[in-house]
């Protein structure tokens, strides 16, 4: 099958949360001097003296002194979204593009601890901007590509490999993610539980102006919305812009992406 970008179906913003209660702040409302972290040295909590405050539950707010325990925003699912649950790392399909491995760590931001045994769902177009499930402009629910779900390990990181995604009109370059909590894993699905986290993750612009021209991106014809210019990203969206790494000097080789997410994880947005 032959794929061909599929017109763009508008993603709307998604209004910020409320705080909830009554008497104290919310448990969603982070007041903090940093945007969102990526993993490294912030992410290992090693950024001593930047604190990061947090309301509790019984609306005190105690200091942070992890830079990544900030919660990260919440972005809209979009109009691709296939409840799936197919749990796998490779998710490639033999989609071709600039290899990448995705690492997403996942915060607690009430404790600033990891949450191990999280499930991380993705999903993303391929190279010329189409997604599984809405091939040449219809639905295909016989697609599966760029989708799956990860479990993250004792240290609250899943990993997965994909490919760096393309474009569409209208939109940056992007990922979704989901993160789902409670539940567990038959027969390859993941099952029960409920969706604590629903958000998108991007790219640095140096990096997609470099992945455009190469094959098979520079076969997509889509005008490329850069980051500062999609209305979606304004809303939030540098806290969860990839830290890239190239692997090795051949950006055809591929790249590794890493991101923390900070979620509440009781939370059902």
């Amino acid at each position: 099958m032959t794929d061909t970008p599929r017109p763009h179906s508008t993603e709307r913003e998604r209004a910020p949360e409320p705080a909830g209660g009554s008497g104290g702040a919310s448990r969603r409302t982070v007041i903090a001097a940093l945007g969102g972290a990526t993993l490294g040295a912030a992410a290992l909590g090693l950024a001593s003296g930047q604190a990061a405050v947090a309301a509790g539950r019984n609306g005190a707010a105690p200091a942070r002194q992890a830079a990544d325990c900030v919660l990260t925003p919440e972005q809209t699912e979009g109009p691709y979204y296939l409840d799936l649950d197919t749990v796998r790392k490779d998710i490639t399909e033999g989609k071709s593009g600039v290899p990448l491995t995705l690492r997403v760590k996942v915060i607690d931001t009430a404790n600033c601890s990891v949450l191990p045994g999280t499930a991380v769902d993705i999903w993303h177009c391929d190279a010329l901007g189409v997604y599984s499930g809405y091939v040449a402009g219809g639905s295909t629910p016989d697609t599966t590509f760029l989708r799956g779900v990860q479990l993250t390990d004792s240290g609250g990181v899943a990993e997965f490999t994909s490919i760096y995604p393309g474009w569409y009109v209208g939109r940056a370059l992007h990922i979704h993610v989901k993160t789902h909590v409670g539940g567990t894993v038959a027969n390859g699905k993941y099952q029960g539980g409920h969706v604590s986290h629903t958000g998108q993750l991007y790219f640095p612009e140096t990096y997609n102006s470099r992945v455009a021209a190469l094959a098979p991106y520079r076969n997509n014809t889509a005008t490329r919305t850069l980051n500062a210019r999609d209305g979606i990203y304004r809303n939030g969206g540098s806290s969860t812009l990839l830290t890239l790494t190239q692997v090795g000097s051949d950006l055809g080789k591929g790249v590794t992406g890493t991101v923390v997410l900070g979620i509440d994880p009781d939370a059902v947005p």
